[in-house]
């Protein structure tokens, strides 16, 4: 069978690396950080998927692909709705304690879902407990962990990807070889001053998949999300708080949602951000407040224990008084470009999880269908690598989306790249609205740096980020209309005060 090397150590990584194992394959694992270290574990509104009498996989379609503005690929849409509820009772045999009321699964109401279908675990630790149940899966397994190891480079001989270049936890850079490379290394949220991603997410797969000549695309599509507590660390306030009742108000405490969308604080996640946004920029860069205090005490620590942690622990009593909020860069939408079986454009590489480009979410991605995407596609590309073995070659060159070249070195002039910087450059510039000007200004600033060579985990981190800014503002320049989640205010069909949205049939039917 295959030695499959797996680099990232989220719900996408951990399932691939259960599934390669169980299927025969030689498995090595490579986590960044700690095993449970990851998006993932902070994953706090839930998964998503049609599970009950009320809801069907049509109707989870219809809502992904228009939360999608028009973006979204039905065909891998269709993969997503019509194989989730198999995935997720997967979780449940691996140990997933989802929350249960008297009726059996509960289920929560989130933005732009026409029903009630996000289920939870120990209320807002959903992320935590699936990492916890897939972690501890993972170690019954004949799996060869490594921890504190990074990705550096793909090695790539005759145009197939072969293994990968890994900075260990000694500082040494070591060469790992592999039948299939499986990448799983997350989002970049770290691109922006303010996010809700840990420290990890550096775009490294997303960059080391492009410098090896795999097709990346989206990247100008960043989530914000509108709900990141305005503290210290920009710790996110799940959506399901919204879909339990609270409401956004502004500093004169009018609840302001309705003026700009029929569905109030459940649109789409690009239009409740972009609201928040403009609201604080018209009240002089005071915060929005977020007003949970209708829940009660008792019900937001039931509900939202580690939230109603977190807020207090920042100084805030949400049950008595509204808490500021901020939007915060949450999820990335792009990636790198793969098939629906997660094969990339370069041989022997594939990509699942938020590193992965699948066409599910379009331009803006449906709360809480990313960790039922990373298990969905997860699971089909090891099927497809376990299928492939005899072929591997030909059968992912034949079924590949199309390629790009290798990468040149690049050219090092100017000064060392200033994270802190890029980050505000980033926030500045291609952010929640951005315009020719200001894109402008960043690609030529961009420019203006290069990276060192990577010799620790910070200038390893440092390259990847100016390689994928550089790319997210070309990518932001080239889509020159708004749709979904980049908004350009220079585009001549944009208003940009966000305008009424009237219901749709199902969410007439639903309401």
């Amino acid at each position: 069978m295959a030695r499959v090397l797996v680099i990232g150590g989220g719900i996408a990584g951990l399932w691939a690396a259960v599934k390669a194992t169980d299927a025969g394959h030689t498995v090595e694992l490579v986590t960044k950080a700690e095993l449970a270290e990851g998006n993932t574990r902070y994953a706090q509104g839930g998964i998503a998927a049609a599970l009950f009498p009320d809801d069907s996989a049509e109707r989870h379609l219809a809502d992904t692909i228009e939360a999608g503005a028009g973006l979204a690929d039905p065909a891998a849409v269709r993969v997503l709705v019509d194989e989730g509820p198999d995935r997720v009772r997967d979780l449940i045999r691996f140990g997933v304690a989802f929350d249960r009321g008297e009726s059996g699964l509960e289920r929560g109401l989130e933005a732009a879902h026409s029903r009630a279908r996000v289920l939870h675990a120990g209320g807002d630790a959903t992320g935590a407990a699936i990492e916890h149940a897939l972690v501890a899966t993972v170690r019954r397994r004949a799996v060869a962990i490594d921890e504190q190891t990074m990705l550096v480079d793909l090695l790539v001989e005759g145009g197939h990807v072969v293994g990968a270049q890994l900075l260990g936890a000694s500082g040494a850079v070591v060469e790992r070889r592999a039948d299939a490379v499986v990448l799983a290394t997350g989002g970049s949220g770290c691109l922006f001053r303010h996010t809700t991603n840990p420290a990890v997410a550096t775009g490294d797969g997303v960059a080391a998949a492009w410098r090896a000549g795999a097709r990346v695309a989206d990247l100008e599509f960043t989530q914000f999300h509108p709900t990141a507590l305005a503290a210290p660390g920009t710790p996110l306030i799940s959506e399901a708080v919204r879909g339990e009742g609270a409401v956004l108000r502004d500093e004169s405490g009018r609840r302001f949602m309705l003026d700009v969308d029929a569905r109030g604080e459940l649109a789409p996640r690009d239009v409740v951000a972009r609201a928040v946004w403009r609201r604080s920029l018209e009240q002089g860069g005071a915060p929005v407040v977020l007003d949970a205090t209708a829940l009660g005490g008792a019900e937001l620590a039931r509900r939202f224990p580690g939230l109603d942690a977190v807020v207090r622990a920042a100084g805030f009593d949400w049950a008595r008084e509204p808490v500021p909020v901020t939007p915060a860069a949450h999820y990335a939408m792009g990636g790198i470009a793969t098939d629906l079986e997660g094969r990339t454009s370069v041989p022997g590489l594939f990509a699942i999880g938020e590193v992965a480009r699948t066409g599910v979410h379009g331009a803006n991605r449906l709360a809480s269908n990313s960790l039922l995407e990373a298990a969905v596609f997860a699971d089909r590309a090891v099927r497809a690598i376990t299928a492939s073995e005899a072929s591997r070659a030909a059968a992912a060159s034949e079924a590949a989306v199309a390629g790009t070249p290798a990468r040149s070195a690049q050219v090092v002039h100017g000064a060392p790249v200033d994270r802190d910087e890029l980050q505000a450059l980033m926030w500045s510039h291609v952010g929640l609205e951005r315009d020719e000007e200001g894109l402008a200004a960043a690609s030529a600033r961009l420019d203006a740096w290069h990276a060192l060579d990577p010799v620790d985990r910070r200038s390893a981190e440092d390259r990847n980020l100016l390689d994928l800014a550089r790319l997210t503002v070309a990518a932001a320049r080239a889509r020159r209309t708004s749709c979904g989640a980049h908004f350009r205010t220079d585009d001549p069909n944009v208003v940009v005060s966000a305008t009424l949205h009237e219901p749709t049939a199902l969410e007439r039917e639903a309401a």
